[in-house]
């Protein structure tokens, strides 16, 4: 399997996962949250043309969703941000 058929393969999987996330989230997601998250497949489509190393394509997939994770967090928009929050208290504070 080529390079270019691994990161096509790896980005439906990234999608995936991305629509499990939303499904989780009980809460409708704010607008620009959700342009936000099509504008990163829209971003991730245009690397992967760009990108013949698939490997670094996947690092830089993964930094984008945990700074997306984190937004939702910071505004406090997800309850999985809360029950972290609160696991992290129990176990660090």
């Amino acid at each position: 399997m080529g390079p270019y058929l691994a990161a096509k393969q790896q980005q439906q999987q990234q999608q995936q996962q991305q629509q499990i996330q939303q499904e989780e989230t009980p809460q409708q997601m704010n607008p620009q949250q959700q342009q936000q998250q099509q504008h990163q497949q829209h971003q991730q489509q245009h690397q992967h043309h760009q990108q013949h190393q698939h490997h670094q394509h996947q690092q830089q997939q993964h930094h984008q969703q945990q700074q997306q994770q984190q937004q939702q967090q910071e505004e406090g928009e997800t309850v999985d941000g809360v029950a972290a929050e609160a696991a992290a208290k129990r176990c660090c504070g």
